[in-house]
């Protein structure tokens, strides 16, 4: 029998969508052949989830789930957003988020192997694509803990879109952590505060404006006090406290979680899709090719 690699196992993980421990059994039953450990696990059930693992699937739900200290924020995928109606679907999303803020795992990786009732996290992803008919995947989590003097805030929109989980210190008013989310989820800052931009992103932004206010043929001493404005609402625009609050843009996010005598400490914003590079089908030749067939 060959020797059965990592990379081997990785190589069918990425080729059918199995788990780690199922893609390393089919290559053991087969000692090592690649084609015949595809087989096997179309043989064993896994058949739609093998065939489905090249399509893109961007679309799906993200969630979040809280018990005491502790929250997780889950994305899981599907090929396309009727699946985030299916009632299937939205109990798996629930039921991950639950398990993974359970077990606590590090990576994705090792949030596939949790054990369920089904078997694993990943044993319950490829049942999904089977029953649902579509590629099902979990794409990300985040967990977040937080002190017994602080809230969680946690916002859904459009059912799932967009999840968003943010920590305030200093305040155990869930009502107003959550108004923080819904800000965040509306206007999708990058930082809570100035502090945290990276130099060299400040310094690229500046270089930027300078070279704007230039061109515009202001002189030195009045292309500097444009800069500096020009920077000031750079900042407004991507850092969470300086931006004007959505509920009421009198007042910035900073005075408003201030006047609850509080303060952000974090927040994490998961978009469905965001990032991934999604599949542009031409639908009539999609529907003329099934027709020919």
């Amino acid at each position: 029998m060959g020797k059965i690699t990592a990379a081997l196992v990785k190589e069918l993980r990425d080729t059918t969508g199995v788990g780690m421990m199922d893609a390393k059994k089919a290559l053991v039953e087969v000692e090592g052949d690649m084609q015949k450990a595809i087989d096997f696990l179309r043989e064993k059930g896994m058949a739609k989830a093998a065939k489905k693992n090249d399509r893109v699937a961007a679309e799906g739900l993200a969630s979040v789930y809280t018990e005491g200290n502790t929250a997780v924020v889950v994305e899981v995928n599907s090929e396309t957003d009727f699946v985030s109606k299916n009632e299937k679907f939205q109990e798996l999303v629930k039921h991950i988020a639950q398990e993974v803020l359970k077990n606590k795992p590090a990576t994705i990786e090792e949030a596939l192997t949790i054990k369920t009732d089904k078997g694993t996290i990943s044993d319950e992803l490829i049942e999904a694509t089977t029953v649902i008919g579509e590629k099902i995947s979990f794409r990300r989590f985040e967990i977040v803990e937080k002190a017994d003097n602080a809230a969680f805030g946690a916002y859904l929109h459009m059912g799932g879109r967009i999840a968003v989980l943010t920590v305030l210190d200093g305040t155990t008013d869930e009502a107003t952590a959550k108004d923080v989310a819904m800000h965040i989820a509306a206007i999708n800052p990058r930082y809570i505060t100035k502090d945290e931009v990276p130099a060299e992103e400040l310094e690229h932004e500046k270089s930027v404006l300078t070279e704007q206010a230039l061109n515009e043929g202001k002189p030195a001493n009045i292309v500097e006090k444009m800069v500096v404005g020009r920077m000031h609402k750079f900042l407004a625009e991507i850092c969470l406290v300086d931006q004007p609050f959505v509920k009421d843009p009198d007042m910035t996010v900073e005075k408003y979680v201030t006047s609850k005598n509080a303060t952000v400490k974090s927040f994490v914003r998961f978009e469905v899709g965001e990032g991934i590079e999604k599949r542009e089908d031409n639908f009539v030749e999609e529907v003329m090719s099934q027709v020919k067939k």
